[in-house]
């Protein structure tokens, strides 16, 4: 199943606007409806769900496992959560399963703060209430590179002679970041890369076809980078990450922009106003920047009663206010009325407006399984027990195994 709209053109149409709205009460309801969520739990979902809850009777679970947790946990009847967070890459399996209700009643009834470009559509039915996008987009320490004269790399070629130049002098710890942790994450770093060389996961009959060139390519520039990087690498996410970020400790990483506030928080970083954002290297001459495009929202169960749906909406509409987005401004690109892109969001700006542009991750039963099998077998090209055909034919075998499971080969 493919989500046809992503609504993503919208939000980098506010890089050039400043829009206002007037604020509203903390709560415009009390809510004497049990709710529970169950989302990632990077700092844009922390005060979505901080927002939700001042409406009383609601609980957030934020767990950065929330993809693996969501599709069982829906499945229950009655549902064990109320609102799932999601985003274009984690959507599919609550779809495929039918474990997710069509809102337009509910945007009907309660939606009218809703901009049209947040709502994200499968068959013409309302299925999700985009409230942000994000991609992964270089990020890179502004006083490392004045000391050293360097120029924000372009490439992931000058992304390499950075890092050297960054190495020979010593002013880090590892000259390099990146979100390389076994499982969904290095299976994502393989997928931003293996499309900026131009890749194609699937054929039209669901065969794959990332055992390729591209797909080769891809494996080797990684390994390249990983040089660079903390030997601890396939320990590494998007929260280790920020973290060598915060405390000093790498000078570049192509991270998600959802990420970027965080590098100004006073609380926990030690780099305040030092880091920098621009769009995401390209692996090859006049092709995209090699990532992918995301939007992160809303969905609702469909095993819970009627009027727990009903409550459920109008607290995540509470959550997805204007006011919630001024006091949460630098920590995410919102779709919201009320937003005003920072600094930090400079690097997804300009990634997502590159021509050519990078793709919106495909949200197809096809990728779900591609993405589940790279992160099954990827390790075994960066631990040094297969090569890179042998990976990739690894992966490809493994894809085919669950295609057929599912249905999608024979």
């Amino acid at each position: 199943m493919l989500i046809k709209n992503l609504a993503l053109a919208g939000a980098f149409a506010l890089s050039a606007t400043v829009m206002t709205t007037t604020a509203v009460a903390a709560c415009s309801f009390e809510n004497d409806v049990e709710i529970k969520t169950l989302s990632a739990g990077f700092e844009a979902w922390k005060a979505v769900t901080d927002a939700m809850a001042e409406c009383g009777n609601v609980s957030a679970e934020l767990d950065q496992e929330f993809r693996t947790k969501q599709p069982a946990a829906f499945a229950a009847n009655p549902s064990l959560y109320a609102i799932g967070g999601v985003s274009n890459g984690t959507v599919t399996p609550l779809l495929n399963e039918g474990t997710i209700r069509p809102l337009d009643d509910l945007v009907a009834k309660y939606g009218e703060n809703l901009s049209p470009n947040q709502l994200i559509r499968v068959n013409g039915e309302v299925i999700a209430i985009a409230m942000m996008v994000n991609t992964q987009h270089l990020m890179y320490r502004k006083d490392i590179f004045e000391d050293l004269g360097l120029d924000v790399p372009r490439t992931y070629d000058e992304v390499l002679v950075a890092a050297q130049t960054i190495q020979d002098a010593g002013v880090v710890d590892y000259p390099l970041g990146a979100t390389m942790a076994s499982g969904w994450n290095i299976a994502q770093d393989f997928n931003n890369m293996f499309l900026g060389y131009g890749g194609t996961f699937y054929n039209e009959d669901s065969t794959p076809a990332v055992n390729s060139e591209a797909g080769i390519k891809a494996l080797e520039m990684m390994k390249k980078l990983t040089a660079y990087m903390d030997p601890e690498y396939l320990v590494s996410d998007s929260t280790y990450v920020q973290q060598q970020f915060q405390q000093g400790k790498i000078a570049m990483a192509n991270l998600w922009g959802s990420r970027g506030g965080a590098m100004d928080d006073p609380a926990e970083s030690q780099v305040v106003g030092k880091v920098g954002s621009a769009a995401a290297p390209i692996a090859v001459e006049g092709g995209p920047p090699a990532t992918t495009l995301w939007w992160d929202g809303i969905v609702i169960a469909k095993n819970i009663d009627d009027a727990t749906a009903d409550a459920a909406f109008r607290v995540a509409m509470e959550g997805l206010d204007s006011e919630m987005v001024q006091g949460a401004n630098e920590d995410a690109i919102w779709l919201i009325s009320g937003y005003t892109p920072g600094d930090m969001a400079s690097g997804a700006i300009a990634t997502a407006t590159a021509t050519p542009a990078p793709i919106s991750y495909p949200s197809t039963s096809q990728m779900g399984l591609m993405h589940t099998a790279l992160g099954n077998k990827l390790d075994g090209f960066f631990t040094g027990n297969m090569t890179a055909e042998e990976t990739l034919a690894a992966v490809e075998e493994d894809y085919i195994s669950q295609a057929k499971e599912a249905g999608l080969l024979e």
